[in-house]
C-alpha cells in the first residue's frame, strides 16, 4: 500500500483510525469483522454486512482526498458515518481544529455533534432530495443552516445566502424560489451552498456529480475545484467513477468490500496500481 510522504503535509485535519460500520443486528459469526469466512463482507448467517472494516486515513487541511470503489464498497457509508447520519459500532476520528484533536468525535454528545455538523463540516449527498428542503426556497435553505448556527437577523441571512448562490453561480433573481424547480445541476449547486454556509473546514461529496449530463458535470467538478482553491476547504469526495478523482483528487483511496486496499497519492494510484483491484478499476477507465 503506497504512503503520502510524512514530510509533505503538517498535523491531519481530521484522523480516522479503526472504523467499523456494521448495518444488520449481527450474529455470533460475525460480531467483530475479522469472523467473516469468506472474500466479501455479508455474514451469510444472519445478513448482515460489515461496510467499513478497520478503516484508517488522514485529510490534511486545503486537499481533497478521493475515495472509489464500486457500488457497496463502503465508500458512502463512511461519510454518512462521518457526518453522524449513520452511528458506527467502533472507531476512533479526531479534527485538530476541535478541542486540541484529543477528543473522539464518535463518542461527544448529541449537542456537540450537532455543533460539528453545522460548524466543521458540510455534506453533499448523491440525491439532493436528502440535502435540501425542497418546499423551502433556495435562501431558506441556507437560512436554515445559519439559523441553527445561531445567525438570527434576517439582513444577515439574505446577505450571506445572495453571497454563497452567486459564488455557485445561481442567480440572485432565483434565491426565494423552490430547489425542486431546479434542474438536478442546479440543486447540487445550491446543496453545496447550504454546506458551505458556515464555512466548515470540511466538506463530505458523496457522487455529486452520478446521474448529471456530462456538461452539468463538469460544471459541478469546475465549481468544487474553484471553492478549494479559493477556500482552501479539505474536502473528501466519494465516487466511483475514477475520471471524476483523477480530475479532483490529490491523494486517492480505493475500497473494496469495506476495507481499504490502497492509497497514496492520485497519480501513483492511477499509473502504478498495486492492487489487483485498483489494477482492474485503472484498466476499465482507459
Amino acid at each position: 500500500m503506497m504512503e503520502q510522504a510524512p514530510d509533505l503535509y503538517d498535523t491531519p485535519l481530521l484522523k480516522v483510525r479503526d472504523l467499523n460500520k456494521r448495518y444488520g443486528t449481527g450474529c455470533a459469526h460475525c460480531e467483530k469483522p475479522e469472523m467473516l469466512q469468506g472474500k466479501d463482507n455479508r455474514c451469510p448467517h444472519c445478513g448482515s454486512v460489515w461496510a467499513c472494516i478497520g478503516v484508517n486515513f488522514d485529510l490534511y487541511e486545503g486537499e481533497i482526498l478521493g475515495i472509489v470503489g464500486e457500488s457497496g464498497s463502503g465508500k458512502s457509508s463512511l461519510v454518512k458515518s462521518l457526518y453522524f447520519d449513520d452511528d458506527i459500532n467502533s472507531g476512533k476520528a479526531t479534527i485538530s481544529t476541535y478541542k486540541d484533536g484529543n477528543t473522539n468525535i464518535f463518542t461527544v454528545s448529541s449537542q456537540q455533534k450537532r455543533y460539528i455538523r453545522n460548524y466543521l463540516m458540510g455534506m453533499v449527498y448523491q440525491n439532493p432530495w436528502l440535502g435540501l428542503k425542497m418546499l423551502f426556497s433556495s435562501g431558506g435553505n441556507i437560512a436554515e443552516k445559519l439559523i441553527a448556527s445561531g445567525t438570527y437577523h434576517v439582513g444577515n441571512i439574505r446577505k450571506r445566502a445572495s453571497e454563497l448562490l452567486e459564488h455557485v453561480e445561481i442567480p440572485i433573481a432565483r434565491m426565494d424560489e423552490l430547489p425542486k424547480n431546479f434542474s438536478g445541476g442546479m440543486q447540487q449547486r445550491v446543496q453545496i451552498s447550504k454546506a458551505m454556509a458556515n464555512n466548515p473546514p470540511i466538506l463530505l461529496l458523496d457522487e455529486v456529480t452520478t446521474g448529471l449530463d456530462l456538461s452539468v458535470q463538469a460544471k459541478v467538478l469546475d465549481l468544487i475545484r474553484k471553492i478549494q482553491r479559493e477556500l482552501r476547504v479539505s474536502m473528501i469526495v466519494v465516487s466511483h467513477d475514477l475520471g471524476v478523482i483523477r480530475m479532483l483528487a490529490d491523494r486517492t483511496m480505493v475500497m473494496k468490500n469495506g476495507k481499504v486496499v490502497e492509497q497514496g497519492l492520485t497519480d501513483q494510484i492511477l499509473e502504478d496500481p498495486q492492487h489487483p483491484y485498483t489494477q482492474l478499476l485503472v484498466h476499465s477507465l482507459l
